[in-house]
């Protein structure tokens, strides 16, 4: 099935250990999950999880599960205690290494697996913009976003010209897990095996390198950036990081720990000779348990001021005042036992917490400014989907619990109303302790506000 003149390629690449990669085509799909741990601790989660879990050796969060294990059916997936990932692409992220308070880009970000990894290192502190072109791809990110309780992201639907103007010199650390010609997804996607051609592997390489040049622009001095395909070809690897450095001298590879069978990128793969390029990583399917990746690691030249603030091209975002969201204030002080963002910003009737440092919104594509709480309508405040799944029953004054392995949870997960008994007004709903939505309590009947579009067929 795989197309001749990849494995032309393939074996000149790999000399003899083309017929182990080969081989390595035989081998079950390995399937993982990762810890969210803006939800769980590891502790709770090991011993809650009912599957039989495996470290991923190169992921803090990361675990292999058994194949006939159906975690996506699974409650704790709807209440974001964990997001389903394929276990080479967890490693990327682990080399950005994120820390809270920093200002963050994921620029090719859909569908939101490693956005939601930076998400878990970052704590909720500082500024997170994930960004994806194409606009369905960017519904779905943000989707994903609001399902693992991320308060701190920003989801635009931009092209990196765009945001390159925008941002320059803003980031700390920026993470391009670029466009590829899916080589090393070729087990797991059958349309990247039918899309294959060595014209899209050049086209990909071009975009490779375009998109590069605006990321170049919008790192500050002394930041990090995190490369990775999920492809073999040279030309969008290891070649593309000694064209890129080429044209950017004040960018250098650097060398990080490899983990779990992890290899060296190949200097000669590259069609012109430059330093570094053994210090790049390739995730061979044939010598671990997962599918192949690339990942180059560049930091650029020089450091900050210590009294350097970035800001970018629009300015911040200036909050609304507490007196344009009385409602929100009421659903607030009611129901919450603490107050839930600094400042707030309205998108329509829409009301949101904005992150550290949200830059101004004029000419961008924006459709998650910040955590989502509401809706403010005519006298009233309607909590968001968005606002349960980022809080924990201890931050609200009344919440309900259901069992994992209950009736009622599969009922609530369809849009079932039950029974109860206590004061009226909002619930937060928990699944062993973990947010999954919302309820109201009246005349001893919880009303079902899970989502529609997001309920369980019975």
């Amino acid at each position: 099935m795989l197309p001749q003149e990849f494995q032309v390629r393939m074996q000149q690449m790999l000399g003899e250990e083309y017929e182990n990669f080969l081989k390595g085509y035989d081998k079950p799909r390995f399937h993982a999950l990762r810890r969210n741990p803006l939800k769980i601790a590891e502790k709770d989660f090991l011993e809650k999880v009912p599957y039989q879990l495996t470290p991923v050796p190169w992921s803090k969060h990361g675990y292999y599960y058994n194949h006939e294990d159906q975690p996506g059916k699974h409650p704790y997936h709807e209440a974001g205690v964990y997001y389903i990932q394929e276990p080479s692409a967890m490693s990327v992220v682990e080399y950005l290494e994120v820390k809270p308070g920093e200002q963050v880009l994921d620029l090719c970000a859909a569908p939101g697996g490693k956005t939601t990894q930076i998400a878990g290192f970052m704590e909720g502190e500082g500024l997170l913009v994930c960004n994806e072109i194409h606009p369905q791809r960017a519904k779905i990110l943000s989707e994903n976003i609001e399902r693992m309780g991320v308060k701190n992201a920003m989801v635009t639907n931009e092209t990196p010209q765009r945001l390159s103007v925008v941002f320059p010199g803003f980031f700390d650390k920026i993470l391009v897990d670029a466009p590829c010609s899916g080589e090393g997804m070729f087990r797991k996607n059958e349309e990247a095996l039918v899309e294959w051609s060595l014209e899209n592997v050049q086209m990909c390489a071009d975009r490779q390198d375009e998109i590069l040049e605006e990321v170049a622009k919008m790192l500050r001095p002394g930041g990090r950036i995190c490369y990775s395909t999920c492809t073999f070809a040279p030309a969008e690897n290891e070649d593309c990081m000694a064209r890129f450095i080429t044209r950017h001298p004040e960018f250098h590879l650097v060398e990080v720990e490899k983990k779990g069978n992890m290899s060296a990128g190949n200097p000669g793969y590259a069609s012109e000779p430059v330093g570094g390029l053994d210090k790049t990583i390739r995730l061979w399917p044939h010598k671990l348990d997962g599918e192949g990746h690339f990942i180059a690691v560049l930091e650029k030249d020089g450091c900050l001021e210590t009294d350097y603030k970035p800001i970018s091209r629009n300015g911040n975002e200036k909050p609304i005042k507490e007196k344009e969201c009385k409602e929100y204030q009421e659903f607030e002080k009611e129901f919450l036992k603490e107050k839930i963002g600094k400042d707030l910003f309205m998108f329509g009737e829409q009301l949101y917490a904005m992150p550290e440092n949200m830059p101004g919104l004029k000419g961008l594509k924006v459709l998650r400014p910040g955590l989502h709480l509401g809706t403010l309508k005519k006298n009233r405040f309607e909590p968001s989907h968005a606002l349960a799944l980022a809080l924990k029953p201890e931050e609200v004054k009344n919440s309900w619990d259901l069992q994992s392995d209950s009736l009622e949870i599969r009922q609530y997960l369809s849009g079932q109303t039950f029974n109860a008994e206590g004061d009226k007004g909002w619930y937060l709903i928990t699944v062993d302790g973990y947010s999954i939505g919302w309820g109201k309590l009246a005349g001893g009947i919880m009303k079902n506000h899970y989502p529609k579009g997001l309920r369980k067929s019975r």
